[in-house]
């Protein structure tokens, strides 16, 4: 019988906290003192030039200095401590904050509330060789808030010669990782975190290894850095070759490997084009291990193309709409660091509970995954968000901590609601729906995909609508193909793109007839329409199905549409564009085809009516085949594998 490897004690980065202590969160500074991420570790002062904060001011990864006369504030992202996370959700019922400082200034401790509003607790002036304590407590974070320290120097200046925030020592035991990373085809970038991992040791101190699950054809181990890189993990390394089963697949085998190794007490799932802040590994680590009862930590996400802009501070899924959406009201995509800092975000001072976070930086418990399973054999979309679904109603809550992040693209320069991966969307949604939504017929999932459908076909996207009709024949034939189908359908549905104008690209408009209208029109540029505008809108996008095409419109393209102009009520004014893609690649001709348009449609409203019907029917089944298809046994079986011993905890 396997079991787990006896639990280590401190670790190095604990030696700094002091006896009965244990380091919840250390101040850092990014590496070579980047300016593109410099505003997530430090808040400038209003107005502050680069000048006042030059990269030569960041010392080391956990020391800086403060000019003379100058004040910087730690109220910043990745330093602040998100005290009503900690409250919520850990053993902790206070925290310390250590400051180690050298030269003649000031240290000015703040809190704030839920509402954003900001309180001095407690400040010391600081002369020569100084390390400076505060014991704060958690009493007033119920609903949010977080704690933070400004540095004001005096005339000489002064340099931060490290800080951190501790909580007191408790039972709990001092939990290891493995780091989990499914790759196809971007071996470049799993090669560069692999060296931010190897050259992190506070980081190798809680890892206990780092899997690469690679399902591509241009391999990391034939990567020129990574011999070298292999060499100085030694057995904290291990690559797993396999066909190419998706992002579901690669996490799947991850899930398995950590869970069945007996090692490791949490296996975090990252994926393969990240930029990764190593902290973030060792601080949710830290936090799952003093959590009340086994938890799921995630990170956020900034925009790998625009650093300091915050894409995801969270995420639930709309229980009525089942689509993913945001927390809070006040939420919004995109924050930029830059321009408004922490301080000054009151929505990002209120507690944000979530139900799953994405799988870009995620850890799960082995404990966890052992109970309820693994990732559903869904290729790529909603695995994440169903496997944060499924934990909770098992009990185990899932948390996005503030502090620990990684850079990734942005959904804002992708579109994958077109295309094959459209497929993936419509079915893997109401596959979500039917196991999780809490309504009798899933509120209003399948109205919606049926207005999904009606949007693309009036927007001249027919390969995106063939892949969406699959989705619902597969959803109709039920659970048990899921397995089968997991390697086939990708190339099944590339191979189809050939018979689509809107899927065919090329790179340059010249390459096409030219734009010819006779009666030119410009894009209409709303924004998103008004209910009844859409309403209006869409009846006369309906009605114009049945016409004839215009004079000329199928040898010439009647306008020339950008991507962020790509919308159904502006498209479906014409009978064929030049559109752009999302990646600003290439452009593709999307062309009317009445009697295409018009077969596609009667297929997805007899799809979804017998979806409607048998709804509880379709649930019962994909709900008892839940945990046969994320069971050990059928991953055992589609991976190839002979079966393993799970082991047991102690």
């Amino acid at each position: 019988m396997t079991t787990r490897r006896p639990i280590r004690g401190r670790r190095p980065v604990d030696d700094l906290a002091g006896e009965g202590r244990r380091t919840a969160m250390r101040v850092i500074f990014p590496y070579d003192g980047d300016l593109d991420t410099l505003n997530l570790y430090i808040d400038l002062p209003k107005g502050a030039s680069q000048e006042e904060v030059h990269p030569d001011d960041v010392l080391g990864r956990h020391s800086v200095r403060v000019r003379p006369g100058r004040r910087l504030s730690m109220g910043s992202y990745f330093n602040a401590f998100p005290a009503s996370y900690w409250r919520r959700w850990t053993v902790a019922t206070e925290t310390r904050l250590t400051v180690r400082t050298r030269g003649e200034g000031a240290v000015i401790v703040y809190r704030s509330n839920a509402r954003g509003n900001q309180q001095r607790v407690d400040s010391v002036r600081v002369d020569g060789e100084t390390t400076s304590t505060f014991d704060l407590p958690f009493t007033t974070f119920g609903d949010g808030g977080w704690y933070w320290f400004d540095l004001v120097a005096g005339t000489d200046g002064m340099v931060l010669e490290g800080a951190d925030w501790s909580v007191a020592e408790s039972d709990r035991p001092y939990g290891t990782v493995s780091l989990g990373v499914t790759t196809f085809n971007r071996a470049d970038y799993c090669v560069r975190n692999l060296g931010v991992v190897a050259d992190d040791e506070d980081l190798r101190a809680v890892l206990d290894e780092m899997i690469i699950v690679d399902q591509g054809t241009k391999l990391v181990e034939d990567e020129p850095e990574f011999p070298a890189l292999a060499e100085r993990m030694g057995e904290q390394l291990r690559v797993i070759r396999q066909d190419n089963l998706g992002g579901s697949g690669g996490f799947a085998r991850n899930q398995y490997e950590a869970a069945v190794g007996g090692r490791s007490d949490y296996v975090v799932m990252l994926d393969d084009d990240i930029q990764l802040e190593p902290e973030s590994i060792i601080r949710i680590t830290t936090f799952a291990d003093l959590c009340r009862r086994p938890t799921l930590v995630g990170g956020h996400m900034f925009d790998l193309l625009n650093k300091s802009v915050l894409h995801t501070f969270g995420e639930i899924v709309d229980p009525y709409r089942w689509q993913p959406a945001l927390p809070g009201p006040d939420q919004y995509l995109g924050h930029d660091f830059a321009r408004t800092p922490l301080r000054k975000t009151a929505w990002m001072h209120q507690r944000v509970d979530v139900d799953y976070n994405g799988w870009w930086m995620c850890l799960i418990p082995t404990q966890v995954i052992r109970e309820i399973g693994l990732s559903l054999p869904v290729f790529i979309k909603w695995d994440d968000a169903e496997y944060g679904l499924r934990a909770k109603a098992a009990g185990y809550h899932t948390v996005s901590l503030p502090g620990a992040a990684c850079w990734h693209v942005s959904w804002i320069d992708k579109d994958d609601l077109v295309g094959w991966q459209a497929y993936f969307h419509t079915r893997n949604r109401l596959i979500s729906g039917l196991l999780h939504s809490p309504y009798p017929y899933g509120g209003e999932l399948v109205r919606r995909a049926e207005m999904d459908d009606v949007k693309h076909l009036v927007s001249m996207q027919y390969y995106t609508v063939e892949g969406r009709l699959q989705a619902q024949r597969d959803l109709l034939a039920g659970p048990d193909r899921l397995h089968e189908i997991l390697p086939q359908r990708l190339p099944e549905l590339r191979a189809r793109m050939a018979n689509h104008d809107d899927s065919t690209l090329r790179p340059e408009v010249d390459e096409f007839p030219q734009v010819h209208a006779p009666k030119p029109r410009r894009p209409r540029r709303w924004g998103t329409p008004s209910m009844s505008r859409m309403v209006l809108e869409g009846g006369k996008a309906v009605a114009r199905q049945f016409l004839p095409l215009r004079e000329g419109a199928e040898h010439n393209p009647q306008t020339l549409i950008a991507h962020k102009d790509n919308k159904w009520w502006n498209v479906a004014q014409y009978d064929s564009a030049l559109v752009t893609n999302a990646e600003g690649t290439g452009i593709a001709w999307y062309r009317r085809k009445p009697e295409l348009m018009r077969s596609m449609l009667r297929e997805s409203a007899t799809n979804h009516a017998r979806i409607l019907a048998e709804f509880p029917r379709l649930r019962q089944a994909y709900q008892e085949a839940l945990p046969r298809i994320t069971s050990f046994e059928a991953w055992e079986r589609t991976f190839g594998i002979e079966p393993r011993d799970r082991g047991t905890e102690q």
